[in-house]
């Protein structure tokens, strides 16, 4: 009997064999950064599909939906779930523990780090989907920018209906005056020498003046400027919608897709520990004198394959994760992992002509073009009203008082009111209402390809759906029957009556089996946000009655 010891380590794979007493270790690749923490490792939610404890195994992932609504998301899992490689920082459980700075970013939009430790994760915080989308509504920096437009186009439509109240101005100077009066001189009719005499007279003089101006019909441009504001503001509400719309969509995206690479690195630790078996039973029999050393190097290759798609899925798996960060906008010294474990998100109970429909209805970039249609109709407003009358009213008070004099105050009103209409202004009217006309039409053009482009979007979401959720129920019968293919590959390789080509091919099969299995969950789950993301505005679908 041989003495067999088997244990698995992170580091670089390098494999012992014993003379007396075979003692094997499967070094795996994993983060780096686990070497920073004695932290004993958790279980994550990704590694949690495959029980790695001796045959790794896919059977017991939740393949079921664990809600109805066409928006609903998972419940959080366990507090304790943490990703595959989620040794290297620290790990809080919950979001509502962490202090809120700890998350979220600088109140300094203009935060520019200059040191290494500025940017360097200290929080390694697992959140799940619901919070991932919340965060991502507060936090994310191009949402931001679509509110503070709003707000500036708020702002413009006050100034435009500013116009609707006339203007008021007044003035006042005050005057000191001091004319020099000169006096004699000269001579008389005798010819004697005259004195000159000098005399100061100072007057002070206060004027006042106010006046009143109202615009009592400018051809329609008031009016229509008014209603282009609007109209603006109408445009910007829903560009906020479709801004909030795009953001929950990718959060959501990137959140299922750091979902996928968590996987992807528990299949290939998965790969790991099949290609390590392998190894170790290729040994054995080479010690016993039935295997040959052929059957080790080849063993020893696929062991370092799986060791290098290791190393790729955590690289991927890193990637995924500062993507959500971006996306969510989370501040420097953060690092998100996924809590939520891989689970179908839901259901889609809309057939695909109701969902057409739907989409029609709510999605804020048709009506986002009927407005830009209306907006231009205004800008024809705006340029015919050049050659319409203008008529204005404008009311004056003037005071006048000389405190050096015994007269009152002076005081005069004057009433004004004036006409004004250009008849020849080269046809620069009828061309800017021209142009006005043109874009209206192309925004009329602009709402069919919208049209049409919803439309594929809804199919194509949809059809992905119905696929994906198909393939769950084949793949996971893949998955059972390959698991079988590996046991008793193995086992007539041990037993001197298979070869290891059979086991390599098998591993591989179970491999290639997982991984389809877990896209197709994912991929359901995209295609269901990708479907949602297409109708919007769920689940009430009130955007075209929003006031």
């Amino acid at each position: 009997m041989f003495a067999l010891r088997y244990c698995v380590s992170v580091s670089v794979g390098i494999l012992i064999v014993l003379a007396n007493g075979v003692s094997i270790t499967a070094q795996t690749v994993s983060n780096p950064e686990a070497t920073q923490t004695t932290e004993e490792p958790q279980p994550s939610s990704g590694a949690s599909l495959l029980s790695l404890e001796n045959e790794p195994s896919v059977t017991g992932v939740k393949t079921e939906p664990n809600v109805t609504s066409q928006n609903q998301v998972l419940e959080p899992s366990s507090p304790n779930s943490v990703n595959v490689g989620d040794q290297g920082l620290s790990s809080e459980t919950t979001l509502e523990k962490l202090p809120p700075n700890n998350l979220n970013p600088s109140g300094n939009p203009l935060l520019f780090p200059t040191k290494p430790d500025e940017v360097k994760p200290k929080v390694r915080q697992p959140i799940t989907l619901e919070q991932a989308i919340s965060l991502a509504l507060q936090n994310n920096k191009e949402l931001q920018e679509a509110r503070l437009l709003l707000e500036e186009l708020k702002a413009e439509l006050g100034v435009a209906r500013a116009d609707l109240f006339p203007s008021l101005d007044i003035e006042a100077s005050l005057d000191r005056i001091r004319n020099d009066r000169v006096f004699g001189g000269g001579t008389d009719v005798l010819g004697t020498l005259l004195p000159e005499t000098t005399t100061a007279e100072t007057f002070t003089n206060v004027q006042s003046r106010a006046s009143l101006t109202y615009t009592i019909y400018s051809g329609g441009e008031r009016a229509a400027r008014i209603a282009r504001a609007e109209r603006e503001v109408r445009r910007q509400d829903l560009g906020v919608e479709i801004s909030t719309e795009r953001i929950r969509f990718e959060a959501t995206d990137n959140y299922y897709r750091l979902q996928n690479d968590d996987a992807q690195v528990a299949i290939a630790q998965a790969a790991v520990e099949d290609t390590t078996q392998s190894l170790r039973d290729a040994q054995l029999l080479e010690q016993a004198g039935l295997g040959t050393r052929f059957d080790v190097l080849r063993a020893e290759g696929d062991l370092a394959t799986a060791n290098e798609g290791l190393t790729r899925a955590i690289a991927a798996q890193r990637t995924s994760r500062r993507r959500l960060a971006e996306t969510l906008s989370v501040g420097q010294h953060v690092e998100l992992t996924a809590a939520d474990e891989i689970a179908e998100s839901g259901t889609w109970k809309l057939t695909l002509d109701q969902t057409i429909v739907r989409a029609y209805k709510n999605r804020a970039e048709l009506e986002q073009e009927l407005i830009q249609g209306e907006i231009a109709e205004q800008d024809r407003e705006i340029a015919l009203a050049q050659i319409r009358p203008q008529v204005d009213f404008t009311a004056f008070y003037f005071a006048r008082e000389n405190f050096d004099d015994a007269v009152p105050v002076l005081t005069d009103w004057t009433f004004e009111t004036r006409v004004r209409w250009r008849l020849f202004d080269g046809g620069r009217a009828f061309e800017g209402a021209r142009r006005a006309e043109r874009r209206q039409d192309q925004a009329n053009v602009r709402f069919a390809n919208q049209r049409n482009e919803i439309r594929f979007q809804v199919e194509e979401a949809y059809n992905n759906l119905i696929a994906n959720k198909e393939n769950i129920a084949s793949t996971r019968k893949n998955v059972e029957r390959f698991e079988e293919a590996l046991r008793l590959a193995r086992l007539r390789f041990q037993a001197g009556v298979g070869t290891q080509t059979d086991v390599i091919n098998a591993q591989r099969d179970l491999t290639d089996a997982r991984g389809r299995f877990l896209q197709a969950i994912i991929g359901y789950n995209q295609s269901l946000n990708s479907l949602q993301r297409a109708v919007s505005n769920l689940p009430d679908g009130r955007l075209f009655q929003k006031p």
